[in-house]
């Protein structure tokens, strides 16, 4: 399932990002954006899976459908949440560019985004509140991707940036998009595939960033050479083997 693909994505910039001791190649913007969608996503998830009043309220106001969050979308987004915080974190203590911060343009995004949660949730009810942090998460879902893409194509390069990430994401997306509907004709309501904005957006801002990413890696910036990758291998081949001549007692003896 969708969860499945997406929940893994994750794993392939972490791992990369650990091999070659850097986020060089790595949008900050695009890690900040992930953090915070993914922190209101998983409080969005919570709040519609676990409350009764919240659930009542889109009844009320779907014509009794019930919303679409089940356990795997709870899940995933905890999941999610954590392994961006990772990822976040990596920034941090691995090498980067002087270049490599967070821009204007995110850090006023995340301030008036933040100013409108607060508005909303002194002037309208927790149903609304809830669903301005859906909203906030598909917004960081369309821009979170424009970052990193013109880093890309900035370097006229994709090193640094984990193509395997790219492939399970949209792998996801796909997933993601035909359960939604799937779901929502079953239940016999077309209309609640937009129930679950979330959802919807992400499954199609992930199909169209990946064919961009796609694009850039195997097309436009097909050069793969990794300084920082020949650097480590490097030190890997002049490490002495344990047992080697040059590592034992023989020559003494």
């Amino acid at each position: 399932t969708y969860f499945v693909a997406w929940s893994v994505s994750f794993y392939p910039q972490i791992i990369l990002n650990y091999r070659r001791k850097s986020v060089e190649g790595l949008s900050i913007d695009f890690l900040v954006y992930n953090v915070y969608g993914f922190a209101c996503y998983a409080i969005f998830n919570t709040a519609f899976y676990f409350s009764k009043s919240i659930g009542d309220e889109y009844a009320r106001r779907n014509n009794g459908h019930k919303n679409l969050v089940r356990f795997n979308d709870l899940f995933f987004s905890y999941h999610a949440l954590a392994l961006s915080l990772v990822t976040f974190t990596q920034s941090f203590y691995y090498k980067r560019s002087p270049t490599q911060e967070s821009s204007f343009i995110v850090r006023t995004f995340f301030y008036l985004t933040l100013l409108g949660l607060v508005l909303v949730s002194t002037m309208s009810s927790v149903y609304n509140t809830v669903y301005f942090l859906s909203f906030i998460k598909l917004g960081c879902s369309m821009v979170k991707y424009v970052p990193q893409a013109w880093l890309n194509y900035r370097r006229k390069s994709t090193v640094g940036w984990s193509i395997h990430n790219i492939i399970l994401d949209f792998a996801g997306g796909i997933l993601s998009f035909t359960q939604l509907i799937l779901d929502a004709a079953r239940s016999g309501n077309i209309a609640e595939a937009l129930g679950n904005p979330v959802k919807f957006g992400m499954g199609l801002a992930s199909i169209g960033f990946d064919l961009i990413f796609l694009t850039q890696h195997y097309v436009l910036y097909t050069d793969r050479y990794d300084p920082l990758k020949f650097e480590a291998q490097l030190r890997f081949q002049s490490m002495p083997l344990y047992g080697s001549v040059e590592n034992s007692d023989a020559g003494s003896i």
